[in-house]
């Protein structure tokens, strides 16, 4: 899910990309302790790569909205293969600092989510944007995702809402929106569960991970809702980490 890779370029010594590739939902935080690692390959009929060599930057190196560029040779460090882990060493891997995170609930990947009450139409506009780096659900590396959405309690079949379904991406973008209709005064008594699930064909469907913003909620799960309740006919998007929490079976 955090790898991403350039075309490639055949019958060459002198390759010129002229790519950019876009890490999403990257945290202040997460630049204090993240490391981007660059490895070149080589790609053969097989679809099989050879390692040539790769360099790493120390994200807290950059300062933002500012471009950086270096002019580095590769190292030849043979990258050590993790254990069910295939093509370790395809593209660009951003690696975090091993971190002992005991106690806390799993983290699945992150969701970019807007809010916006619309005075006009009377109701609640939920904009489902993209997710990044969710957990691989299928053999093949990859999840098939979809997120739903309910807005409960007590409002019935249209409290229920799904995006369509994105193939073989972990990191899916949507940009779908849904609406609800709803008194802005009943809003602070809402919860909006949003949860993502891996699509399967003739079984029940995968849970990878979810959120649940409220009043009820904590951090920026209750700070996004009350910024959108306080803020009428103003989107306001968010992302949020997804957890391995409870949830209710899928259709």
């Amino acid at each position: 899910a955090n790898k991403l890779r350039t075309k490639t370029l055949r019958n060459t010594r002198n390759p010129a990309w002229n790519e950019t590739l876009v890490y999403h939902g990257i945290t202040d935080e997460e630049l204090q302790r993240k490391t981007l690692r660059i490895s070149v390959c080589d790609e053969d009929k097989f679809g099989h790569n050879e390692f040539i060599g790769e360099t790493r930057f120390s994200l807290k190196k950059l300062k933002p909205n500012q471009k950086k560029s270096f002019n580095v040779c590769l190292e030849r460090v043979v990258p050590m293969k993790r254990a069910g882990t295939t093509g370790s060493v395809r593209g660009m891997a951003l690696y975090e600092d091993e971190m002992n995170r005991g106690g806390e609930v799993e983290e699945r990947g992150k969701i970019l989510v807007s809010l916006m009450y619309n005075s006009q139409q009377g109701g609640l506009i939920v904009g489902i944007v993209r997710c990044v780096h969710l957990a691989a659900m299928d053999a093949n590396g990859y999840s098939d995702p979809f997120v739903k959405l309910w807005l409960k309690p007590d409002m019935g079949k249209k409290a229920k809402c799904k995006t369509q379904i994105k193939k073989k991406t972990l990191n899916p973008e949507f940009n779908e929106e849904f609406f609800y209709d709803i008194k802005h005064s009943d809003l602070a008594k809402k919860q909006l569960d949003i949860s993502v699930w891996d699509y399967d064909i003739g079984k029940s469907n995968d849970y990878i991970g979810g959120c649940q913003l409220g009043i009820t909620a904590k951090g920026e799960r209750l700070k996004h809702w009350y910024e959108c309740l306080k803020n009428k006919d103003k989107k306001i998007e968010r992302w949020h980490v997804l957890q391995n929490e409870n949830h209710t079976a899928s259709d």
